[in-house]
């Protein structure tokens, strides 16, 4: 399957725009990036940071963490689907899955929803 770069980013940012506006207001120190490859085989996405559940406090201005990383892998899911929507459907779950991981929900239980 082939996109431009520029399409596969509408996608990513129409998933992340249909996240629940109540949850995405909770999204914290957090980049998307669209990254072409992932640094090991087989990934999609990959959440690189300290979920919400288990920061403390930052500690007033000028302590802030570098932000919390969110990659989504363009090669491999272009790879893996034949259509556009199939795509569509890949970067959704992957968003979704990766944003989970920011809010504390580890693999087990996004199998357990459908989401792994």
């Amino acid at each position: 399957m082939h996109l431009t770069p520029d399409r596969f980013e509408e996608l990513v940012a129409d998933a992340l725009d249909d996240i629940p506006e109540g949850l995405g207001a909770l999204m914290e120190n957090v980049a998307v990036l669209i990254v072409d490859d992932p640094p090991e085989p087989g990934l999609l996405g990959r959440y690189d940071g300290i979920p919400l559940t288990e920061r403390g406090d930052y500690g007033g201005y000028g302590n802030l963490p570098m932000p919390d990383r969110i990659e989504v892998y363009r090669r491999p899911l272009l790879a893996m689907c034949r259509t556009e929507a199939e795509v569509v459907e890949q970067v959704q779950i992957t968003v979704i899955h990766e944003v989970a991981h920011h809010f504390g929900i580890d693999d087990e239980r996004l199998d357990e929803l459908g989401w792994a």
